[in-house]
């Protein structure tokens, strides 16, 4: 198993700690994995993402059973014909960042490290620190000082030690890179290091497997940094590549439009994305002005044939509403999604005909 440099294909062990190549590149993820066998993991009394155990970056017998709280398996909520919402937040820590958080501090569990340095707007953050505090690592969590107190808190309650950093989300990660490359500590970054994304590809696998083996047509889909997006588009790779579907369904992503630089660079037909000076949103976990990820991004959504579009404040407050009425009540950044598919509809009223999927992130008691 290997990490291995997006840009010059230099290829590092993961016992080199590190978090990005020497070229600056950023990394990926090679292992051998075989193809989930889903008429065995739909009977599986084990209820949790580990059940699909065969194409994750762990053996059956490892660590990863001392460090697990029984994340995954969510429910699947229909909530029209057509349309679906997939409970994410029925989760330990209540956000869907424990999919990837619970990969990452179980590798660095398994290659010894005692301490582990994050950086997040809060969900993140407190799912590397929950899964910390159970591997016995400890846990240097850097936040935006905007921070919902809620987020905080709950970090706190794991034992992490918060680092509340002035100024954007992009500063707060070069605090967090900073106090990394002084101490040599584990990166446990939901950004950087790609262990992440193969825990929230999971989230395909129990969609594509709760639908008995076929695939919704679209993803609905929000970005910040783009961890659910990536994960999920490596599902769809592996899934093609087995033969277990045909095509790709579409990636329809969303970010708020205050503070939406992928967006705009998808619309101006750019390979790369700049940064952007963000007006500030109430969907705080995906206010990110200078995605890391967004060549990623930008080319895992045209490779889906799919789309991207901003969605108001306004609009994300009444998303909210509506769904805490169909008795939902989610974070603001997850109304997010529901208020892009309403925009959705408009732009592609075919959408009305075919199965949409979109995520309930984080619980509604994680926001104010």
């Amino acid at each position: 198993m290997n990490y291995i440099c997006y840009d010059c294909s230099t290829r590092y062990l993961l016992e080199s700690n590190k978090w990005k190549c020497d070229c600056g590149g950023l990394l990926g993820l090679e292992y051998e994995k075989e193809a989930v066998d889903f008429s065995k993991t739909s009977i599986s009394r084990n209820h949790s993402l580990w059940k699909y155990i065969d194409a994750l970056p762990f053996e059956k017998d490892d660590v990863w059973q001392e460090i697990t709280l029984g994340e995954g398996d969510t429910p699947l909520i229909k909530l029209s014909e057509n349309l679906y919402a997939k409970a994410d937040f029925y989760m330990p820590t209540l956000s869907f960042k424990d999919r990837g958080a619970v990969l990452l501090i179980a590798m660095a569990k398994k290659l010894g490290f005692d301490r582990v340095i994050a950086d997040s707007s809060g969900n993140a953050g407190t799912a590397i620190a929950a899964y910390g505090a159970r591997a016995g690592i400890q846990c240097d969590i850097f936040v935006p000082d905007s921070t919902s107190v809620k987020k905080v808190k709950q970090i706190e309650a794991h034992g992490a030690v918060i680092h509340k950093i002035p100024g954007s989300r992009e500063d707060t990660a070069k605090a967090a890179i900073t106090m990394v490359e002084k101490t040599n500590s584990f990166y446990a970054s939901h950004i950087y290091n790609p262990i992440f994304w193969e825990g929230t590809k999971t989230y395909v696998y129990e969609i594509f497997e709760k639908l008995n083996e076929k695939m919704p047509d679209a993803f609905i889909i929000p970005v910040g940094n783009g961890t659910l997006l990536m994960g999920a588009y490596i599902a769809f790779e592996e899934l093609m590549a087995s033969g277990q579907i045909a095509k790709m369904p579409k990636i329809l992503a969303v970010q708020a439009e205050t503070c939406a630089p992928i967006m705009q660079a998808y619309a101006e037909g750019e390979e790369t994305v700049r940064p952007i000076e963000s007006s500030g949103t109430l969907a705080e976990g995906i206010a990110i002005a200078a995605p890391a990820r967004g060549t990623e991004i930008l080319q895992a959504i045209r490779a889906s044939s799919g789309d991207i579009i901003g969605v108001s404040e306004e609009s994300i407050i009444n998303a909210r509403k509506e769904l805490a009425l169909k008795g939902i009540y989610v974070e603001l950044t997850s109304a997010a999604n529901y208020a892009g598919y309403l925009q959705y509809l408009d732009k592609y009223p075919e959408l009305k005909e075919q199965q949409v999927v979109f995520p309930l992130c984080g619980a509604g008691i994680k926001s104010n």
